[in-house]
């Protein structure tokens, strides 16, 4: 079997003023985040919120972005790390004359378990400590407001320096005069000192003008109470709650925990896809997304994987946003493809922004996203599945929460037969998509469930109907015998990696000749280096992209719940090892290089490796029931 488009190599060394995607970790509060390079400089930065304009972004144009830099004279990179179970991110120079440390926080205080119950000012602290001899550092701060639109001032102000442009502000202290020069030609402030072993130095960039104060013992107590917060919400301190079935895994499922907490939004219990926008696919290629705001499909995976996780209330507060925003954006219960994070009304229309080069000149950069307004059916078998995880663990799901999904499932109903953009969100004409489909049986299954057993309301004999027929449509047109393999879409005879989530959604046994056909079809066409693509056709748009993270964990789980478990781990232990350092992972992968492409960190990839560790434990004898994800029925429940 040959496929229309074929994959070709991507990506090599990043050019002068561009870091490798993957060295980058991330620090964030709940509502923003920030993209902290190895050598120092934020690169990524939207205050106040995740899905606000950004204030640095040098990771899509080194020269216009705006960054804020520190490092230390003579070390072009450094090592970075986290403080254990925390997002708190250190990251260590060392030059001939000495070593000096940087730990970056955004603050939080609290409870972070639940909706509200946080605080977090809109601020980046930077703790400087020279750990060893003498260090000459170098710090740059050049905010750039609203994606570098706007013309932005800098200038000295009590206490400090303040960035001012288009109604907008960022504070800057830390910084003497003396050591300082702010350029109001290109509205940049340079600073260079020395410090020495012992030395400590307090610098903090704070979003607009409440706060404009430095205070070295509050920004200690807010590193403490940072720490703190983070250990408490992972179990740090409660041994009984280690997820100990993750055996050698143990610290990436705990870092893509972290991280995927680090993408829910505290206020309102929203859910982003990524941190960034228009990360390429493929280097100085077309396929740039902004990935910035709440997939339906993307937020119920990680709800789904942090219940696993033994997080219930980020998954029940997801519900509850929901069913608010699908009520306040269309006046019914019938959510769209995306949201964004705060502002169920907020205008998502794609526009791109021509003045930006792009990572690595990748261009268009884009912001918004016209997936938005697709017809994507397979949305619905993850929203019903989010409430049908939390249910058969015992949380009582409530009767909003129960009339919401049963209007989910009543809408889902009424379009399966329509043809749809896919999981993909294919920007080419609608087709009948076999995974859409199978997805509305996933969402009218588990609804049926849901009021056999928990009460929820509904056309229960309507929806038999539809999921028996649906079904059949199924398995007559969706599988090609001829290709051995179910396929992309009804007619067609092209490969498609989600298809391999037809037996993890129990639509069919892993024994199923069926399912067995696409897994090797998988394997033979689909399958590089032990990745994993998502297709391989032509899909109206130019340019190719990388092997996707999500899919390759995919293949993992169906091996192992297969009884192919030797495959599955030699597959889960090489996606593994392509962590970066800080054991973060991105949408895509160069299977040649194993570059990163795509936006990063990308909760795609973190939910897949969570679910591949429970299900290769599983397989291997060390599964712990009250952790089992969709796939493997829980005894007495389903």
């Amino acid at each position: 079997m040959r496929t229309p488009r074929e994959p070709r190599p991507v990506g090599g060394p990043a050019p002068a003023g561009y870091l490798p995607i993957s060295d980058y970790g991330i620090i964030g509060n709940l509502r923003t985040a920030a993209l902290v390079g190895r050598n120092g400089s934020i690169d990524w930065c939207c205050f106040p919120y995740l899905d606000s304009p950004s204030v640095f972004a040098a990771i899509l144009d080194t020269g216009r972005g705006g960054r804020f830099s520190v490092s230390a004279v003579g070390a072009s990179s450094g090592e970075q790390g986290y403080i254990e179970d925390t997002n708190v991110l250190i990251t260590r120079f060392t030059t001939d004359t000495g070593r000096l440390a940087v730990t970056d926080l955004m603050p939080l205080a609290g409870e972070i378990a639940g909706r509200g119950g946080s605080h977090a000012p809109p601020v980046i602290i930077r703790i400087l400590e020279c750990e060893e001899g003498v260090v000459d550092v170098a710090v740059e701060w050049s905010p750039r407001f609203d994606y570098a639109r706007i013309q932005t001032w800098i200038e000295e102000v009590p206490g400090g320096w303040l960035a001012t442009g288009g109604g907008e502000a960022l504070f800057l202290c830390g910084l003497e005069s003396d050591e300082s020069d702010a350029s109001r030609r290109d509205a940049t402030l340079r600073a260079r000192f020395t410090m020495r072993k012992g030395d400590r130095r307090l610098l903090q960039t704070r979003w607009g003008l409440e706060d404009m104060t430095c205070d070295p013992t509050r920004a200690e107590a807010a590193l403490a109470g940072t720490v703190q917060v983070w250990r408490t919400w992972a179990h740090y301190e409660d041994l009984a709650q280690t997820p100990r079935w993750a055996g050698e895994w143990l610290p990436y499922v705990t870092r893509s925990e972290l991280t995927l907490k680090l993408l829910t939004m505290a206020d309102t219990g929203a859910i982003a896809a990524a941190p960034t926008t228009s990360l390429p696919e493929e280097i100085g290629g077309v396929r740039n997304w902004d990935y910035r705001y709440a997939w339906v499909r993307d937020a119920s995976m990680t709800a789904q994987a942090l219940v696993s996780l033994g997080h219930p209330r980020e998954a029940i507060e997801f519900l509850q946003w929901m069913e608010r925003t699908a009520e306040a954006h269309t006046g019914a219960r019938q959510p769209q493809v995306l949201f964004a994070l705060h502002d169920a009304t907020a205008d998502l229309t794609e526009i791109e922004l021509e003045h930006l080069e792009g990572y690595r000149g990748s261009r268009p950069v884009r912001v918004g996203n016209a997936a938005a307004y697709q017809l994507q059916l397979e949305i619905f078998g993850e929203l019903v599945s989010t409430g049908y995880e939390l249910a058969r663990r015992g949380v009582n799901l409530g009767p909003e929460a129960l009339r919401f999904l049963s209007a989910v499932a009543d809408y889902a109903c009424r379009r399966w037969k329509e043809p749809d953009q896919g999981i993909w969100e294919i920007r080419g004409p609608p087709q009948h998509f076999v995974y859409s489909k199978v997805m509305v049986w996933v969402a009218l299954d588990r609804a049926i469930y849901l009021a056999e057993h928990h009460g929820l309301s509904g056309d229960v004999d309507r929806w038999k109907k539809a999921r028996e027929t649906i079904r059949e449509r199924v398995l007559t047109e969706g599988y090609d015998p001829e290709v051995g393999s179910f396929v992309q879409a009804f007619g067609s005879k092209a490969l498609d990696a989600v298809n391999l989530r037809i037996p993890l959604v129990e639509f069919l046994p892993f024994d199923d000749e069926r399912v067995q056909g696409t897994i090797d079809a998988t394997l033979e066409y689909l399958t590089k280096n032990g990745l994993v693509y998502r297709y391989l056709t032509d899909d109206g748009l130019p340019g190719g992209e990388g092997a996707f993270g999500l899919c390759t964990c995919w293949l993992v789980d169906v091996l192992a719940l297969s009884g192919r478990v030797e495959e599955a781990r030699e597959i889960f232990d090489g996606i593994v090892a392509r962590a970066n350092t800080v054991g973060l992972f991105p949408e895509e992968f160069d299977p040649e290089t194993g570059e990163f492409l795509g936006n990063f960190p990308q909760a795609y990839t973190h939910i897949g490796l969570v679910n591949s560790a429970l299900y290769l434990a599983h397989a291997e004898g060390r599964w712990v029931p009250e952790h089992a994800p969709a796939g493997i029925p829980r005894e007495g429940l389903r």
